[in-house]
């Protein structure tokens, strides 16, 4: 597969950049395995099984070619994940599956290839957190994938589940660091065995005259009644962050915010988003920047610290950019009957491209295929994936000449930027300010009257 596409200039007059961010899906539904806790080898297996139907080496390459359609210089990745799994007791675990390293593979095959970026001996790649292989509780059963690896219909398998940055090839080299953080504010499940924590990754790259700093983050979806939810405390922490640093930032990802959460309690919620069970208060009326509640909305908390939007609008139903169904056979059945503005099916808006001032954003646009059209598409054979189409397909109106499915669960953000004028840090002054000569002037003036004053004094004594 091969596409012939003009690469950008590495450093144009006009200082142009443009990013995707994109959220890859580790293949399962956790909010659906959570439903059977404390059960863990039932979750397991129906995340195993999940993670099967959503084959990843069937994805890797449609999202290798939206790549090569547009060619960004940076990739935000989020949910790049590796299962690993080990059939005994002991010993060590056997990567089965590594999205990332498929769909960098994969961009090999186009004209556009993509690689991890680094600085030194640094990748920009946080692994996030993991559910470990835990014999017994993520025992899963999978004679198909087992018996060629390990001789066994079954073997205990865990996730790790990051965030990185990808750059295009051909700007390895402008790659200036390479840094990462973790949030302080971790989603519990089970204490010490299923914490969730969630960080950022960042790169500074060189763009026209100067340099820029970009950053991904995935920010957590699940919350509790009853308290702040996670993903907020964790934005004012990202923000909080990045206030610091001094330099033009674009931060991407999936904040997993919707900029009318928290919802009130009588407005349609298909995506389950906090609502005002919570101690926040509802969001108001047509938000805006002026008007938004930002304590509890990861979105206004940056747009409330002064970053862009880079769009699309994010208010506009038709900008959604999740609502798909686990299995990615379309949209969520459940969910669609809510999603009466949106043609494909998304009913929430989660993934963002921010600017911090003196970054212009020059257009912007979804990158997705649109459902059930099958271009971008790929033919889905498990059962419960036809089920889920047809029932999808009926509730739309249409007619499937066969089942297809998404290549992830979420739309992608794309945004093209112009950076401007890179703002100059003052240059350090080694030269002692002018309070540290006039002290300096007044302690000669002192010690010369003191001098002057035994001259004196001495001279008086001597007659």
């Amino acid at each position: 597969m091969t596409f012939a596409h003009e690469i950008p200039a590495q450093a144009d007059a006009d200082a142009t950049v443009t990013v995707v961010s994109r959220n890859i899906y580790l293949g399962a539904d956790v909010g659906s395995a959570l439903e059977l806790l404390p059960d863990m080898p039932a979750a397991a297996q129906l995340m195993w099984e999940q993670v099967a139907a959503t084959d990843f080496s069937r994805r890797a390459p449609l999202l290798a070619a939206e790549l090569a359609a547009d060619a960004p210089d940076v990739v935000a990745i989020q949910e790049a994940t590796t299962w690993e799994c080990r059939p005994t007791l002991f010993g060590s675990s056997t990567v089965v599956f590594d999205f990332l390293g498929q769909l960098l593979e994969a961009t090999q095959d186009t004209a556009v290839e993509y690689v991890l970026a680094s600085a030194g001996d640094r990748t920009a790649m946080n692994p996030g957190y993991s559910i470990p292989v835990l014999p017994y509780l993520t025992t899963v059963r999978d004679p198909q994938t087992f018996q060629p690896l390990f001789g066994t219909d079954s073997a205990a398998c865990g996730f790790t589940i990051g965030d990185a940055l990808l750059v295009r090839a051909d700007r390895a080299d402008d790659v200036r660091a390479v840094g990462q953080g973790d949030y302080s504010t971790i989603y519990r499940i089970v204490p010490v065995l299923f914490e969730i924590d969630r960080g950022y990754v960042w790169i500074d790259l060189a763009v026209g005259p100067g340099e820029v700093r970009f950053v991904t983050t995935h920010l957590e979806s699940l919350w509790s009644e009853g308290a702040t939810p996670v993903n907020a405390l964790q934005a004012q922490e990202l923000v909080e962050v990045v206030d610091g640093w001094g330099i033009p930032l674009v931060v991407m990802g999936d904040f997993n915010s919707d900029p009318r959460d928290p919802r009130p309690l009588t407005a349609p919620n298909p995506g389950l988003q906090p609502d005002t069970t919570t101690e926040c208060q509802a969001q108001v009326e047509s938000p805006s920047r002026m008007t938004a509640r930002a304590e509890c909305s990861p979105y206004w908390t940056m747009v409330r610290a002064g970053f862009r939007d880079a769009g699309p609008d994010a208010l506009d139903p038709m900008n959604a950019t999740w609502g798909s169904s686990a299995l990615l056979a379309g949209p969520d059945p459940d969910r669609l009957a809510q999603a009466p503005n949106n043609p494909y099916g998304y009913t929430d808006r989660l993934d963002y491209v921010f600017t911090s001032s003196g970054i212009e954003a020059v257009e912007s646009s979804l990158v997705s295929a649109t459902w059930p059209t099958p271009e971008g598409l790929w033919e889905c054979t498990d059962a419960q994936q036809v089920e889920n189409a047809n029932l999808a397909a009926t509730i739309m109106g249409v007619e499937l000449p066969r089942a297809f499915c998404l290549p992830t669960d979420h739309v992608g953000v794309r945004a093209m930027m112009k950076i401007g004028e890179p703002a100059v840090a003052p240059q350090a002054d080694d030269r002692p300010p002018v309070l540290f000569w006039l002290v300096i002037l007044g302690l000669i003036a002192a010690l010369s009257g003191v001098i002057s004053w035994w001259a004196i004094r001495r001279s008086s004594l001597e007659r």
